[in-house]
Formats: C-alpha cells, structure tokens, sequence
C-alpha cells in the first residue's frame, strides 16, 4: 500500500503500529523510585503490588485499505485476570475482561480511563483492545474507521523528529 504523504511529502509502504512503552501513570513516577514498585516488562506492568495493567493492540480500521492502523496500549485488570493472563498468555480461553484504558492517545484527547476490553487471541499475539460504544473520538474510530491520509498525520505525531 503506498501513499503519497500530504504532511512529508514521502511516499509511505504499509502503516507502522505504533505504541506507548508503558501505562500513563508510570511516566510520573522518577526512575530512581522504580525499584520494589515497577515491574515493567513488553507485555505486563505491576505498580506496587496492586495496580496490574496487560498491553494489548486497539486497531483502527483504515477506509478502502486492508491494514489497520494499530496503537499498542495498555489497560488496567484485576488481580486474578491479569494473573490469569501471565498464566496462559497464549491462551483464548480466557476473558475477554474488561479494564480501563491506561494510555493516552493523542490524537484522540482525553483517552485515560475508557472503558475496555480486552479479548484474547492466542497465536502469539497480543490482546486485541475493544472500548465500550460510546461517542467518543477514539472510540467511533475504532467502530467507523479513518481515513488513510488522517492515518498518517496519526503516524507522524509517533514518528521521531529530524
């Protein structure tokens, strides 16, 4: 799929996932104060022993394109479904359950603490991210899709400035 970019100019192949390092609140935490209360890894996050948080994929479908745009995002769980997905990270017998959305997409402001859920596909992937219907921007995406050149000036607010 190439694209001739409205906002650079190049000529793109195929859409980049794009994605958050860790859950929101972990950013206002110092480095130095990590040690006995961030357990962070690619795909799980405990903050002090109480707060559990699973990465997973919210993808938006791209109008008349077969490739969607996908965020790598994290949300909260309960103990025991967060647990139970570190048990059985490849299974599809778990969940789907529901968690609050812990990462700030900004193109789509304010995200933090939507309604979601996650659904768990196995085969080695991460949970696909589904929030709950409502009106907001983010979420109508995710159910009506987006244009491919609005996929872009998405990509190009991830994309490092030279």
């Amino acid at each position: 799929m190439g694209y001739q970019c409205a906002c650079c100019g190049e000529t793109h192949e195929g859409l980049p996932d794009i994605g958050s390092v860790m859950p929101y609140m972990i950013y206002d935490i110092p480095e130095s104060e990590w040690l006995g209360r961030v357990m962070l890894t690619a795909d799980t996050c405990i903050l002090d022993d109480e707060h559990y948080f699973i990465r997973g994929v919210l993808e938006i479908p791209v109008h008349e394109q077969e490739q969607t745009l996908g965020f790598g995002v994290w949300v909260s769980q309960k103990a025991e479904h967060f647990h139970a997905y570190r048990e059985q990270p490849d299974s599809t017998d778990i969940g789907p359950f529901f968690g609050w959305f812990c990462t700030e997409v900004n193109a789509f402001s304010p995200t933090i603490l939507l309604k979601s859920k996650a659904h768990f596909i196995g085969n080695g992937q991460r949970p696909s991210i589904e929030l709950e219907p409502t009106d907001h921007p983010l979420a109508v995406a995710q159910r009506e899709g987006i244009s491919l050149a609005r996929a872009w000036e998405i990509v190009h607010e991830y994309l490092p400035k030279e």
